[in-house]
């Protein structure tokens, strides 16, 4: 275990060393883990599934919104504890939109004192233009017409790409780890000639542990992400309070970006709802744009011989 954390330390003391990202980012990540990270699928004895929307920086014309559907649950394949999943994520900025959907697999291992999921992802990813956009004038008079840039597409352009994933995910009884990659293969989108992009590879670094308090109906959760394109990062540390494993509020920091308040309960077993507000702390916080995110998740208990050592708490 100290070889395993030694090495979390070294990979994040590196991704801090380097100085955009094009995957979405969610206030609730910890919640949310799946879409980043396919060691994650089967990890807990539960049919999971949760619909998650973001609006980002609300009020601003063409600001991003992002729409995901996430289900996981544990299955044996021959033999052997595993897990599959399915992410299909829809996001929006301005005149573009970007469609994920990924199959996860992950192989489960039973350490001595935690499981550990080794997962893959592979799907598809679709990026899309409207065919008539511009930049609009703003306050400062700047205006950019598209026709003047031939690496903007002209018209509606469209293309579909494979993309491909790898994740690591520990859990033990009281906290979690994960490191992972995705468009490992690194897709090129190619409208033409001069209209080239491509997904670079985001690496993370996720992990959480429950701090028991006094109060046995109280837990103090915090967890962080770390993620980065090595060409720039951005590192999310938060903390939640939950009562009797049912109700949960807390605070979330992104670092240079915006400050969050989170909340949330579990209605019925299983159902639980959530929300969280970001105070956006950068420039663009100077017109007053928040951000929004709610999420309704449920998980349901199955009963398999999965040679499992503990059961966990953790709530989706």
């Amino acid at each position: 275990m100290r070889k395993i954390v030694s090495f979390l330390f070294f990979i994040f003391v590196f991704c801090l060393a380097a100085l955009g990202q094009q995957d979405p980012q969610y206030t609730n990540n910890m919640f949310y883990k799946l879409g980043v990270n396919p060691g994650i699928a089967g990890s807990q004895d539960a049919i999971r599934g949760i619909i998650l929307n973001r609006y980002q920086w609300t009020g601003f014309e063409g600001a991003p919104k992002t729409m995901v559907f996430s289900a996981d649950a544990p299955v044996m394949v021959f033999g052997a504890p595993s897990g599959i999943g399915l992410n299909m994520i829809n996001d929006k900025l301005g005149p573009e939109e970007n469609v994920w959907v990924n199959l996860n697999y992950a192989y489960m291992r039973s350490l001595r004192t935690a499981n550990l999921g080794i997962g893959l992802s592979l799907g598809v990813f679709n990026k899309s233009i409207k065919g008539e956009w511009e930049v609009p004038d703003d306050d400062l008079g700047i205006y950019i017409d598209p026709a003047s840039d031939p690496a903007i597409p002209q018209g509606e352009a469209s293309q579909v790409v494979l993309d491909a994933g790898l994740g690591l995910y520990l859990e033990g009884v009281n906290y979690y780890a994960g490191i992972s990659v995705t468009h490992l293969n690194q897709p090129a989108v190619k409208f033409s000639d001069l209209a080239t992009t491509y997904l670079a590879r985001h690496y993370y670094l996720t992990g959480g542990y429950n701090i028991k308090l006094p109060d046995p109906l109280i837990e103090l959760r915090p967890s962080f992400l770390l993620k980065s394109d090595l060409a720039g990062w951005q590192l999310d540390v938060n903390a939640n309070l939950v009562f009797n494993n049912r109700f949960w509020g807390g605070v979330s920091y992104r670092l240079q970006d915006a400050v969050s308040l989170l909340f949330g309960m579990e209605l019925i077993n299983g159902l639980s709802v959530g929300y969280s507000f970001d105070l956006t702390t950068s420039a663009i916080g100077r017109y007053g744009y928040g951000s929004h995110e709610v999420f309704l998740s449920y998980s349901l208990n199955v009963e398999k011989n999965r040679s499992r050592k503990y059961k966990s708490v953790r709530f989706l």
